[in-house]
């Protein structure tokens, strides 16, 4: 199908795309890599008035360090994620999920705010952020805030930004040394996540010292497993501790029922994945 009419801005910095989105009336979407808006414009699910398209701001894109933090830039690619030796030093599972994401040529258009901002329970880089405690900086009319992956995801496609605002870059605390895996389920190659769980383990003479797990599609929002963490934390690395640590995986969850499964099938999942990225991590 074809998209309804609309205008077109593609501004060449920040500042310029937020007056271009408070300037530009009630209904403009902002298009990062395109992989969630074009099809969603194809079908007539949505016709705005104005698409600002970020694709020519440069200072939206790239990895880099700042102090204790490293940050990514909200047009960079999941390409570019999956591939870039800091991420992999300090940043390991978020490689890891986003090496998960869809197929090739997603991941090459694809972009890590974009997939973010769009808040589908089944995108896989949430609950990375979520359990890595990441932040987000969003600028806007009033200059740039920031907002901690708690409080980003509000509900089912909807986050912490405002109309005029736009998502900048996500700062990520240093993890160096971490072990990590990101384990999915899903019906077919390519698809999205039926239940998926993100792990991070420091591991300190084969007991567990701190524990990060993230869950995605268990809700209307990524969820942080904070009882699978506690489980875990203190204990060492073995599979009896990944097993009963994973029996807490569905504790503080919502889990949906739809066509790809019963929110029951998904707990059961939750539970199995859990324990599985757990074992993996720890190696």
């Amino acid at each position: 199908m074809i998209p309804a009419q609309f205008d077109y801005v593609r501004p060449t910095t920040l500042d310029e795309a937020v007056r271009a989105l408070s300037e530009g009336g009630d209904d403009v979407k902002v298009l990062g890599g395109g992989q969630s808006l074009l099809p969603v414009l194809r079908l007539r699910l949505a016709a705005p008035t104005l698409i600002v398209d970020l694709g020519g701001i440069a200072e939206l894109r790239g990895i880099r360090e700042d102090g204790d933090r490293i940050v990514v830039g909200a047009m960079t690619t999941h390409h570019d994620v999956v591939h870039d030796e800091l991420l992999h030093e300090h940043v390991g599972l978020l490689s890891d999920a986003a090496a998960t994401v869809a197929d090739p040529q997603v991941r090459h258009r694809g972009t890590l705010g974009g997939s973010l901002s769009h808040a589908d329970p089944a995108g896989d880089l949430g609950a990375v952020a979520l359990a890595l405690d990441a932040e987000f900086v969003i600028a806007g009319p009033s200059g740039r805030r920031t907002v901690p992956a708690s409080e980003f995801f509000v509900d089912l496609f909807t986050t912490a930004l405002g109309e005029d605002e736009i998502l900048a870059e996500i700062r990520f605390p240093r993890y160096t040394g971490w072990k990590h895996h990101y384990e999915k389920f899903n019906r077919t190659a390519q698809a999205w996540s039926m239940v998926a769980v993100a792990v991070a383990l420091k591991v300190e003479g084969g007991s567990i010292a701190e524990a990060r797990v993230g869950l995605t599609n268990m809700g209307s929002t990524p969820i942080r497993a904070t009882a699978v963490e506690q489980a875990l934390v203190g204990q060492q690395a073995t599979e009896d501790t990944a097993r009963a640590a994973a029996e807490h995986a569905t504790e503080g969850t919502s889990a949906p029922s739809d066509a790809d499964a019963a929110s029951d099938y998904r707990e059961h999942l939750a539970r199995v994945l859990t324990g599985r990225a757990v074992l993996t991590a720890a190696g």
